[in-house]
């Protein structure tokens, strides 16, 4: 049976808590395992305190780059600079090429669909879709417009395909080109509070082009004056886009340069659009009549000769 004062009673923690109570802001000291401290010291150096060399631990990789801000930008003629103007959601490219199918007045494309935020994606895909629509219905419209005669002979025509890329990489490319290095120019005089960058007119174009897809389609059919009134809806629509984007970026120059760099957008859009209408979807020349009595000549001099 234990006395009231056992002498193998602990009692360490009663005379700390009293200690403790009565000297609150007293020093406390906790005694840790060996182990514990060069463990906590080993992972503030980096070092991996397990001891295995298997995991290759990378202090500065493209994680902690981005945290710290210190990423490299890559050089543009590499495939990593424009790697990022493919990084795009399927969503967004569906609303820009709403947003310039349907323009609203007011409404600035790049500050509404593109966010500072432009891709390449839709316009390189918005091109060849319409590099190849082209040339596809140039050939069904020809073969149409010959069909029922007995001396036609279809023979599919691929240089088409050639010269619309041309035509159409040209424009979505040189002519955003020359128009940023004019802006660019510009602003350097008058300090326009807007000013866009080369990507950014180049996905402005891009998409602006979506438009004439439809309207290439419909081109197929024999009718004149559909032809020309889905060009005047394109152009109307695309032309809108272009010219709405580009009015904050010239509207505080001069008078006379602002008429010219509107203009010469919106010739450039007429020039393309009409210059494809008539050199794939031209009509065919009328066959000449034949005059029996010259026919009858020129057999009968053939069969002497």
């Amino acid at each position: 049976m234990a006395t009231a004062k056992d002498p193998f009673q602990f009692q360490e923690f009663e005379e700390a808590g009293n200690l403790l109570e009565a000297n609150r802001d007293a020093t406390t000291i906790s005694i840790e395992d060996d182990d514990v401290e060069p463990e906590r010291q080993k992972r503030a150096a980096g070092l991996n305190p397990s001891g295995d060399d298997d995991e290759d631990t990378l202090p500065y990789d493209d994680k902690s780059e981005l945290l710290s801000g210190q990423q490299k930008n890559a050089p543009f003629w590499t495939f990593e600079y424009y790697q990022k103007f493919f990084d795009v959601e399927t969503r967004h490219v569906k609303e820009r090429i709403l947003g310039s199918v349907l323009p609203w007045p007011g409404k600035n494309f790049v500050q509404v669909h593109l966010r500072r935020n432009p891709d390449l994606y839709g316009p390189f895909w918005i091109c060849t879709t319409l590099v190849f629509a082209i040339a596809i219905s140039g050939n069904i419209s020809n073969f149409l417009m010959h069909l029922g005669k007995p001396n036609y002979k279809y023979t599919p025509e691929f240089q088409k395909v050639t010269i619309a890329a041309t035509a159409i990489f040209t424009y979505a490319w040189l002519v955003p080109l020359a128009l940023w290095g004019f802006l660019l120019w510009r602003n350097n005089k008058i300090m326009n509070l807007v000013s866009y960058s080369f990507m950014e007119i180049i996905c402005v174009y891009g998409y602006s082009l979506s438009i004439y897809i439809p309207a290439v389609v419909l081109w197929i059919l024999p009718f004149e004056w559909l032809r020309w009134c889905t060009i005047v809806v394109a152009l109307c629509l695309s032309g809108s886009v272009l010219v709405m984007t580009l009015w904050p970026a010239v509207k505080e120059d001069h008078p006379k340069v602002i008429v010219a760099v509107l203009s010469a957008v919106v010739l450039f859009n007429v020039l393309l659009a009409v210059g494809c209408k008539a050199y794939f979807f031209s009509r065919p020349e009328p066959a000449l009549p034949i005059d029996i009595t010259t026919a009858a000549v020129v057999i009968k001099t053939s069969s002497l000769t």
